[in-house]
């Protein structure tokens, strides 16, 4: 699992960049946990899968519009999805929206860029009322689609039905220092949860002690060893459990060898039980 910084430039004739992602294999596509300077909207329209925004993990179901501020490390809402997926992503730095001091207007949207180091998380209502003008986004040209990315944020900004996916910013040069060693570790993880995991493995990965890896890895995820792993294998287990896998099919097949913490576990994370959250499918 990389760490990258990745590299964006704006499209053609404009000042920031748009992605119109469907009818692409989620195979074909790179969800790898990464950070840039610009800021995010991503809206996907339709699918499922998890959400890693600083240090919020959750999974989602019916599609998600969230705003990512500048250099906060996330993976691509298509992590651990299903096909068919289909999203939108608008990706700008802040200095092209150029606000006038003193505007009430404008000063809601600077509000909305301040809170979006910490990950912001719309309701699905906010969401479906705002399609249409991301789609507008997607096929415009020239002045007129900067006009209405500025609509865009406008609307955003207006909106209470939100939450913040995170209490405090995650410092990406935590990441950015760390990367080989974070690196070694998510690979590790990734690559093993269905088994039993030992974190001695992962500190000697990190060339750390196991004093020194667990105030490190806590410092870079604000999680412990152990909860990054359970967060991760409730991730894949809500993946399992959507494609109708059995509770105790999915249990097992995460690295999960008791049903009652299995269970415990995933209210934990989730706030609901396996049983209620395949009746909610």
């Amino acid at each position: 699992m990389k760490v990258i910084l990745e590299h964006i430039s704006p499209d053609d004739n404009s000042s920031f960049r748009v992605l119109h992602i469907k009818d692409v294999p989620i195979s074909e596509l790179n969800w790898q946990y990464h950070y840039h300077p610009e800021i995010e909207i991503v809206c996907v329209l339709k699918g499922k899968g998890t959400r890693h925004v600083g240090y919020h993990k959750s999974h989602f179901e019916d599609g998600a519009l969230v705003l990512i501020g500048s250099n906060i490390p996330h993976s691509g809402l298509g992590l651990n999805a299903t096909d068919p997926h289909e999203e939108i992503v608008i990706q700008f730095r802040e200095d092209i929206l150029c606000l006038p001091e003193g505007e009430p207007d404008t000063n809601s949207i600077k509000k909305l860029i301040e809170i979006s180091r910490y990950g912001v998380l719309f309701s699905s209502e906010v969401k479906k009322r705002l399609i249409p003008k991301l789609e507008k986004i997607t096929e415009a040209e020239g002045y007129t689609r900067y006009l209405l990315l500025l609509d865009l944020l406008f609307e955003l900004s207006k909106t209470e039905d939100y939450e913040l996916m995170n209490t405090e910013v995650m410092p990406y040069t935590i990441v950015s220092r760390n990367r080989n060693r974070l690196e070694a570790v998510f690979t590790y993880v990734e690559n093993g949860y269905q088994n039993e995991l030992d974190i001695m493995q992962a500190a000697d990965l990190a060339n750390l002690t196991k004093p020194a890896f667990c105030n490190f890895f806590k410092k870079a995820t604000s999680l412990t060893f152990v909860e990054f792993v359970n967060r991760y294998r409730i991730d894949k287990a809500c993946i399992l459990l959507s494609q109708e896998k059995s509770i105790a099919e999915s249990c097992y097949a995460t690295g999960f060898n008791n049903i009652t913490y299995f269970n415990k576990i995933f209210k934990k994370y989730t706030k609901t039980t396996p049983g209620q959250f395949i009746r909610s499918l």
